[in-house]
């Protein structure tokens, strides 16, 4: 499996869409009308202890070197243009004549800039071969001893490859003291790990394979690691402990795995048809990215369930009665078949007390599960942002630097749209007009640009950057304030469109979509979960 992964195996990629959100209504606008201005925009953050206004001729050539790369729309000069010359800062045609107009790029210390670069796809998707070219054409800077760090997205590209396993080490080593301690044996501790662990790489592998027809998100693995293993575990551990049991009550081997797979089975394939349908559960969200997170999960479920139905008795077979052998204490899973009635074990007495006064328990439980679900009415989603990587990652520097350079909210900017093709000429000038009045002194807003037309003249472009970091419940605040009320009351009256685009923008939609969905996925989800264990627990039809 591993081979067939590595001959033939797809890539992951976060390139996906909102169809019906304003968001993306906004970068289609921008991309019919001025696909330099549109696209994907990321940062190449510069820094050096030395104004860098004395690296123009290097910034010139990076700027002219990245236009040249490939799936580039426009590169933005940070520095403003010398004197007696004037320009756009971006470079649209790859002439990358490093002229700027001042666009507000360069931090008032003049020692931290960054160059803007749009992109015709999120550059995440690229491929691992596409940040040399950009190493390649950022080299003058770097030979210069400016320090070139990449945000957003790009970022996110250049991160190291192959992942943080300490986070699943630490979890797994963790399971096997919490194994060892409840079984008191080290082979039956051992034992559910192998059979998950050799599942997932089952499930990895055949994930891998199919991303080579459809895309999946960049943490599809890494989740479906995480539900694989989960399962994996807790269904070998049902075979394990009735196996167990019926070595203990004297069976032999061959039988006591035979009765472990016939009678808790049918429990591994209930639990696992009602996981898998609750993963793919999600796409009740609408939003295809979210159902295919689902669908890579369910593949290691999947081979979950097989594995502990095939694997497991399969090494209760190969190690016979020797399960116990390296027995490292008292069996905290090992029951009593027949307990002393004189003296009861701590968990008899406790089955016992609850069975006497069962609507007491029922009421504590309640409370309990009350006051723990209390943080679930502050709760605040929101998308992790790169602020929160190790300082290792070049897109956390890059974010460090912009947010000690410009302001936290430089690190999501909101692109302002302004649709005006369906408004006569004659009217143009006095909806820009009105629309910068309206973008004056906003709450929230540490800046906003005076909107821009493109050069058709039939969308208007301004640039807001809020006081607060992007994941910030203030910048949400911001966004909202901007998409229900600032910019409609500034076009009423006209046929314009209004809309909000950029990375944020396109984030905040997407939790908006989520939370309002939430409620569907839960009810389609506990439906499905229904009829699954209703049918599981329906006697055999007769005629």
């Amino acid at each position: 499996m591993h081979g067939l992964q590595s001959a033939f195996g797809g890539t992951y990629s976060d390139n996906f869409t909102l169809p019906d959100s304003q968001s993306q209504k906004g970068l289609d606008a921008l991309a019919a009308h001025d696909p330099a201005a549109g696209g994907y925009g990321t940062q190449v953050v510069l820094h050096d202890n030395s104004p860098l206004t004395g690296f123009q001729s290097q910034i010139n050539a990076t700027v002219t070197n990245l236009q040249h790369l490939p799936h580039v729309l426009s590169v933005q000069n940070p520095l403003p243009p010398p004197p007696g010359t004037s320009g756009s800062g971006t470079s649209g045609s790859g002439s990358g004549s490093g002229a700027s107009g001042g666009t507000g790029a360069l931090s008032k210390n003049q020692q931290i800039a960054f160059i803007t670069v749009r992109f015709d796809e999120p550059p995440s998707s690229l491929g691992n071969d596409y940040i040399p070219k950009v190493d390649t054409a950022t080299q003058p800077l770097r030979a210069a001893g400016v320090e070139v760090e990449y945000g957003g997205s790009l970022g996110e590209l250049a991160r190291p490859k192959g992942g943080d396993l300490t986070s699943e080490a630490i979890g797994f080593a963790v399971a096997i003291v919490v194994l060892v301690a409840t079984f008191g044996s080290l082979i039956a501790a051992v034992m559910p790990l192998l059979s998950a662990l050799l599942a997932v790489i089952c499930g990895l592998g055949v994930l891998s394979l199919v991303a080579i027809s459809f895309t999946f998100a960049t943490v599809s693995p890494t989740l479906a690691t995480m539900l694989g293993l989960g399962v994996g575990i807790d269904y070998a551990l049902f075979l394990i402990t009735r196996h167990r049991q019926q070595l203990m009550d004297g069976s032999d081997p061959v039988h006591a795995a035979g009765t472990a797979t016939t009678s808790s089975g049918r429990a591994i394939v209930v639990s696992g048809c009602s996981v898998i349908i609750a993963l793919l559960g999600l796409y009740a969200s609408g939003v295809q990215f979210i159902g295919r997170l689902g669908i890579s999960a369910a593949i290691t479920v999947v081979t979950g369930v097989i594995g502990a139905l095939t694997l497991v008795p399969a090494l209760f077979g190969l190690v016979g009665r020797q399960i116990d052998r390296f027995h490292l204490g008292r069996l905290i899973a090992e029951a009593d078949p027949a307990p002393d009635p004189a003296h009861p074990g701590s968990l008899y007495r406790y089955a016992h007390q609850v069975a006497r006064r069962p609507w007491w328990f029922l009421a504590a439980g309640i409370v309990v599960i009350g006051v723990l679900a209390i943080p679930v009415f502050s709760i605040q989603l929101g998308h992790i942002g790169d602020g929160a990587d190790p300082t290792s990652f070049t897109d956390r520097r890059a974010f460090d630097l912009i947010s000690e350079g410009f302001g936290p909210g430089a690190n999501g900017p909101l692109t302002i749209v302004v649709d005006q093709s369906q408004v006569s000429g004659s009217d143009r000038p006095a909806l820009a007009t009105s629309v910068q009045k309206a973008l004056t002194d906003v709450p929230g807003a540490a800046s906003i640009t005076p909107p821009q037309a493109t050069p058709d003249g039939d969308v208007l472009i301004a640039t807001a950057i809020s006081d607060t970091s992007p994941q910030n419940h203030a910048t949400t605040d911001l966004f909202n304030h901007l998409k229900d009320d600032v910019l409609p009351g500034a076009v009423s009256g006209t046929p314009a469109a209004t809309y909000i685009t950029g990375t944020t923008a396109a984030q905040i939609d997407f939790l908006d979509i989520m939370t309002a969905r939430l409620p569907i996925i839960i009810a389609v989800v506990v439906f499905l979960a229904f009829l699954i264990v209703l049918l599981s627990s329906a006697p055999p039809w007769s005629p």
